[in-house]
């Protein structure tokens, strides 16, 4: 019953248990790390997701008797950046009829579009719960909105039932279907010959550029190969002329706290280190020979972040996909996930998967007008789906 539950609102992920938390995340379907308690707590604790960058923590969290049931990672914002589920036309919509839309709240992994559990929970009634708790807090709290971003099928079922609105978006991920390939060259004779063709000119040119790639896992990752990567990454944005996101402080904790979950590729030219990309893992793999599982073990990669010191045509493609999916393929992971947007990956064999958020609007008119544009808009993202799907980059038949 609902009566049974304790529900607390921690305003640090500091102040979370985070063996509880941590606990409670392994039961859910495919754990992602960036739920783990020490990536949260590593955003809020060097400032890259906190207060002062516009992202004030409110972990919700349901408990029976001394045990933690459900949780969620609850930001209250008085901006959108960071989300990658893009609102600010509803935000502009509230601002052109005199009404404030932050601050709001979100449901999320600041900065990370990578999609999983949300609504951590031991069950569907305990999910439910959590649900309800968390807008009835947003409504309690003068919230305009509360958005789940990146949920899983669990977490999206949940928010329907709750009546809240469902929004899909497109991300492109490649899978190493079993048996899996045997090398890179294996995975290429399963395009088409145009895709195949052109991956082959594009990992030559950067090799005939004279540039080479090393990688690093986990612990291995030197505290000089953080601080070129880092350099890499900063640049990436100031280019952009935005600062970064994440601090270098944050980095340093992922590396104190969570070794096992990264990977790095770093390219060189003569020696020197010209360009990096980091991938993270979900499990900890060591060896070309790590037997490749099935089911609910899937392994897989996420392309996170990525910069260079130097212009090389092609290298963007061979640090962030090519050198990463041969890595995956001689690892035994399966799925590696590209990030938000970006349809060119379609011709690295990265296919479109749908993903969803949820969406909860106090405002009735503005509720109802949200949901009508979610139902033209959904219409849209099925027929975009249905014509990715008849540009495969895979041979006929595969």
């Amino acid at each position: 019953m609902a009566e049974d539950y304790v529900i607390r609102v921690l305003n640090s992920p500091l102040d979370v248990d985070a063996c509880a938390w941590d606990a409670l995340l392994q039961t859910q379907p495919n754990p992602s790390p960036f739920m783990r308690h020490a990536y949260l707590a590593a955003l809020h604790a060097s400032g890259s997701a906190a207060p002062a960058t516009g992202w004030t923590p409110h972990f919700i969290m349901l408990s029976i008797g001394n045990e933690l049931v459900a949780a969620c990672a609850l930001y209250e914002k008085v901006h959108s950046y960071g989300e990658y589920v893009f609102d600010w036309a509803w935000a502009n919509a509230y601002a052109q009829h005199g009404l404030p839309y932050y601050p709001k709240a979100v449901a999320a992994v600041p900065f990370t579009p990578v999609p999983g559990a949300r609504l951590m929970a031991c069950d569907a009634a305990a999910r439910a719960a959590l649900v309800q708790a968390m807008v009835a807090w947003c409504d309690q709290n003068g919230m305009s909105s509360l958005h789940l971003l990146f949920v899983n099928e669990d977490d999206a079922a949940a928010c329907a039932q709750a009546g809240l609105m469902l929004r899909h978006t497109v991300q492109f991920h490649w899978k190493n279907t079993e048996p899996g390939y045997s090398d890179f060259d294996d995975f290429l004779s399963s395009l088409s010959q145009e895709k195949r063709k052109k991956i082959r000119q594009e990992r030559r040119k950067v090799a005939e550029s004279s540039v080479s790639f090393r990688w690093s896992l986990g612990p291995d990752i030197t505290l000089s190969d953080w601080d070129f990567f880092y350099r890499c990454y900063e640049r990436t944005y100031l280019e952009h002329g935005n600062a970064p996101y994440l601090s270098r402080d944050f980095f340093q904790r992922m590396a104190d706290t969570m070794p096992e979950h990264w990977l790095l590729f770093i390219a060189e030219r003569d020696g020197k280190a010209i360009a990096s990309s980091l991938i993270a893992l979900d499990q900890y793999s060591t060896r070309a020979t790590d037997t490749k599982t099935q089911g609910d073990n899937t392994k897989v990669a996420y392309g996170r972040y990525w910069g260079a010191l130097e212009r090389v045509d092609c290298l963007h493609f061979e640090a962030c996909y090519y050198q990463p999916l041969q890595w995956c393929i001689d690892h035994g992971y399966h799925r590696f996930e590209g990030g938000a947007q970006g349809e060119h990956k379609m011709a690295r064999a990265l296919l479109p998967v749908k993903t969803t958020s949820a969406h909860w609007l106090a405002h009735p008119a503005f509720a109802d007008a949200v949901a009508r544009f979610l139902e033209r808009e959904g219409e849209g993202i099925g027929e975009y789906l249905d014509d990715l799907k008849q540009r495969s980059p895979f041979r006929s038949g595969d």
